[in-house]
This record gives structure tokens, sequence and C-alpha cells, in this order.
């Protein structure tokens, strides 16, 4: 696995950020067009408002974290971290069946109005889709850091672009490995931000094929690398016949809700949800990053850091290739 550069470190410390900022040159190829405090001038309480608004909304609802970090994914991998996935209407983005089980706008459309009202016309909706995951991650227990701001908001969102762009939950090494490369992701990468699987929520469509139960409920491995116990579990909160589409079940049946490495033992356990999580343990080139991982959260934490900016900054669009929103909802 190749060595990098640690970024999990304190916010306010100047030698910190530009260590960061050596790591992210060479690394980001769009941070260039990025820079951090953004808003030092023209909205120097930006990334408050909007931390402000995801503890509140997490504060209720423990579940805020999860759908944001997901939000943020779909977002980047199609069209770029431009917040095409927010705008609405026939054929966009957000109306495609892929993101239809898709959370968390209200958060972002909330610390929109907050910002629109001291910063009009100032903040974009893609960096608030970025600043509110980084922060989700940190109320979560996990990381917290500094990431560059100045996207600016797509114009474009296509329904036909997503499912060629998005990971599948049912996708071989290979095919994940194929569309990491295509934004500038690694396999480090693409094990480290499988973390994201530590919170948040799942449907039972996205995994219940890995099971069977027969007419008289005796359960069948399907997937075999799957934990017979873990199986037995899912099978009772997605029973065969029920509601596979509107039942959902934790990410991470042990801290469902906090942003740890638990995630990567639950892999060694063979209790990984997904068939996408399971073939990390089985495939020789992921399995000795998922064990260091699990043994080892503060690495984790640090690797994290470097590949979510990698994550937030792919195809970034600045200058006249995007605007400001006045709504999230709408292009101007």
């Amino acid at each position: 696995m190749e060595s990098k550069i640690s970024i999990f470190l304190p916010t306010s410390n100047l030698c910190n950020l530009l260590v960061l900022v050596f790591f992210c040159f060479a690394a980001c190829p769009s941070l260039g067009r990025l820079s951090f405090n953004f808003y030092a001038t023209s909205c120097p309480a930006a990334e408050l408002m909007v931390s402000n608004t995801v503890r509140a909304a997490s504060s209720n609802d423990p579940t805020i974290p999860g759908k944001l970090l997901r939000l943020l994914f779909h977002d980047c991998f199609v069209e770029g971290c431009d917040a095409s996935v927010l705008l609405q209407g026939n054929g966009t983005e957000r109306s495609d069946p892929a993101n239809t089980s898709l959370g968390g706008f209200s958060v972002i459309d909330s610390a929109k109005r907050v910002l629109e009202i001291f910063c009009p016309g100032t903040v974009s909706c893609a960096d608030i889709i970025a600043l509110a995951a980084r922060d989700a991650v940190a109320i979560a227990g996990g990381p917290a850091f500094q990431i560059p701001t100045g996207r600016k908001d797509g114009r474009i969102s296509n329904s036909a672009n997503v499912r060629p762009n998005i990971v599948d939950t049912s996708f071989t090494m290979d095919e994940m490995i194929k569309v990491f490369n295509s934004k500038g992701l690694s396999l480090d990468d693409l094990v480290t931000l499988s973390g994201a699987h530590t919170i948040g929520l799942a449907h039972c469509s996205a995994f219940s094929d890995r099971f069977q139960q027969d007419s008289k409920g005796k359960l069948r491995l399907v997937d075999t690398s799957l934990d017979i116990t873990y199986a037995k579990e899912l099978s009772k909160k997605c029973p065969a016949g029920g509601s596979s589409t509107s039942n959902t079940v934790s990410n991470d049946p042990e801290t469902s809700f906090a942003f740890d490495n638990q995630y990567y033992g639950n892999l060694l356990a063979h209790k990984g949800l997904f068939q996408s999580d399971s073939v990390l343990l089985e495939d020789g080139r992921t399995r000795k990053q998922v064990e260091e991982f699990a043994n080892n959260e503060e690495r984790f934490f640090q690797i994290w850091g470097e590949s979510f900016l990698k994550l937030t900054t792919i195809e970034v669009k600045t200058d006249n290739e995007g605007e400001i929103r006045q709504s999230c909802s709408f292009t101007n």
C-alpha cells in the first residue's frame, strides 16, 4: 500500500494545513482551482453556518450524517462535485431510481436559506454538500479537517448519467475499480471511502439477494462469503415476501451511528452488508488494507481525510463553468 501524508490534524494549526496542501497538489488535480478559506472575506461565517445546521439536524435525527455522506458520493461521482444531484425535475439525476432513496436534501436547503440571508448569492450548493458531509463525519465521531472551497453549481443534471457512474452494491472488485479509476481515485481510495458504510442505512433490496429462504423458512446462503448468523439476523429484518423496498437496516450492525473503524472489523467477521463490501476482504489486492484499518482506527482516520479530499475535488466547476444558485433545487 502506498505511503501517504497524514492530514488527520487540528484545523487551527497552520503547519498542518500546509502539509495538507502539499499532499493535495500531488493527489488532487482540481485543487488548484479551489482554495482554503475561500469565503474568508465574502462570508466569513459560512462554514460555521453549515456546521451548525448539520449539528442541529443530526441531534434530532441520528441518521442524518449517513444521508449527507451518501449524498456527497452520489453528487461527486456524477458530473463531478457540482450539486447536480440536488436539481429537481423530470429526467434529472435526482429522479433516477438509483437516487430515489437519497436523503439529507432538507439539511442542505436549510443551510442554503441561512446563507442566503447573511451572504446572498455567495456560497454554492456544491460547497454546502461537501462541507455538510465533512461536518457529518466529525459530528458522528470521525476526524475533523479542512477542505478547500470555491466550487460552482452545475447547470446540467441528466438521469442517464447516473447508472454508468455510481457503484452498485452487487459490483465485483474489478467493476468498482473501473468506476473509481475513472474518477481519479485509487484502489486505496476505494477501500478507504468504502468505510463510509460505517454509518447509514440500507434498503433490504440492496442485499437480500445474498440469501434465500425456502417455504419452510430455512435459510440458504447465495453468497457464501456472508456469515450465516448475520444472514439470519438480516432475514428477520427483511422477510421473504416482505417490503424489501421500504425496510431498512444499519450498514454497521455494531456501532450504527458512530463513524469509526468498526466497518472493517465487520468485514473480518464476514458481516459486510453488501456484496461490494465483502469483496474487499475476499480480494487479495485489498485484504491487507482492510486488516490494517480494522486494527488501527487512527490510521483509518488519517487516510480517510486524504481520500475524502480527493473525492470532494472530482471534476469541480469554477468561474464561468457554473453558477451560484439562489435555490439548490433549481438553476438560476
